[in-house]
């Protein structure tokens, strides 16, 4: 017994090191130099990749500050100031955050400077959009600037790239989904014909489109506690994405069809005396029929079909007998929950 204990706990410790190993040789600088050299980054306010938006951002009151060519990818970038009343978020960004606001200017106003310049691109409809500073702008107007400024792009589809932009405020599952699923119908309205699958790095992952509708439905949903079932069934749609998103619109009701059953199982639960945060969890857990499969890394084929999986978490929701639920069981789910 003492061997087969001395024996498991070499395995982990080798495990462990074969871990960080890992992620050292992850983070090695690469051996073949990349990007722009130094002397091909500048460039001129004439020059043709950026003269255009210099003449747009001189005819809205603003003023052209410099430009140079991205270090990594080439690509023509101005550094620009701004009237506030020029620049709005884009339109599919999460919601503001009014105490984020109010203590970003404050800490602003505190420090004396407006470091961070906006990411800015020119807007659908004239003006200028920002996909990543929603709430830096809106403290710059809580502090009354007349200019702000910005780092400026002529790739439009920047503005789809909010999840991987905007580190200016965490987002939570609920912030993501919402995004996502503003992205996809203004992508859909842009570009009818363009398939679902062809918005890997804009939207993230598949789930988060599901999500993002069934959270316009009901604000107060606990995706966190369907995410590891969607996870392993949801998939990106070879469909454009109008068809695409219809269908997942049936999802969403299905799922939200789920809950509502799933929550008066909670309360039943709750008159038995048990209380606890992690009881839809549970639940939601003991009805999940993929919950036993093993979620391969990089996996492109789902565990179940969207439509089998719900259909038959439906099925388990109904047959699903609170009287069985034992102490023990939520302890269990809690403790994994809360790592």
């Amino acid at each position: 017994m003492a061997a087969s204990r001395a024996a498991k706990k070499s395995g982990a410790k080798k495990a462990a090191g074969r871990r960080k190993t890992a992620g050292r040789k992850s983070l090695a600088p690469r051996r073949e130099a990349r990007g722009l050299a130094g002397d091909e980054i500048p460039l001129g306010l004439d020059a043709p990749a950026v003269a255009p938006l210099v003449a747009e951002v001189r005819a809205a009151g603003g003023a052209a500050l410099g430009a140079y060519g991205d270090p990594l990818s080439g690509r023509a970038l101005l550094l620009a100031s701004l009237p506030l009343a020029a620049i709005e978020p884009t339109p599919f960004q999460r919601d503001l955050s009014p105490a984020h606001t109010k203590r970003l200017a404050e800490k602003i106003e505190a420090s004396g400077c407006f470091l961070d310049p906006l990411i800015a691109v020119r807007g659908a409809s004239g003006g200028f959009w920002t996909p990543n500073g929603r709430h830096r702008l809106a403290a710059a107007k809580v502090l009354g600037l007349r200019q702000v400024t910005v780092l400026l792009s002529a790739d439009a589809d920047l503005a789809f790239k909010i999840l991987a932009l905007n580190t200016e405020k965490a987002h939570n599952l609920k912030d993501r989904s919402l995004e996502v699923i503003r992205m996809a119908r203004e992508l859909a309205k842009q570009r009818p014909r363009a398939l679902e699958t062809e918005f890997p790095a804009e939207f993230e992952a598949a789930e988060l489109l599901t999500l993002g509708i069934v959270y316009e439905r009901e604000p107060r949903f606990a995706g966190g506690a369907y995410s590891p079932l969607l996870k392993k069934v949801d998939r990106f749609a070879e469909r454009p994405l109008a068809k695409s998103l219809s269908e997942r619109a049936g999802f969403a009701a299905r799922l939200l069809e789920i809950d509502a059953r799933v929550k008066q199982l909670v309360k039943t639960i709750e008159a038995r005396g048990f209380r606890s945060p992690y009881l839809r969890n549970y639940v939601v857990a003991r009805i999940n029929p993929v919950r036993f499969v093993k979620a391969k890394p990089g996996a492109t084929a789902p565990a179940m079909a969207m439509g089998a999986a719900l259909t038959r978490m439906a099925a388990a929701a109904r047959r699903f007998d609170a009287a069985s639920v034992r102490g023990s069981d939520v302890a269990l789910v809690a403790a994994v929950s809360a790592e």
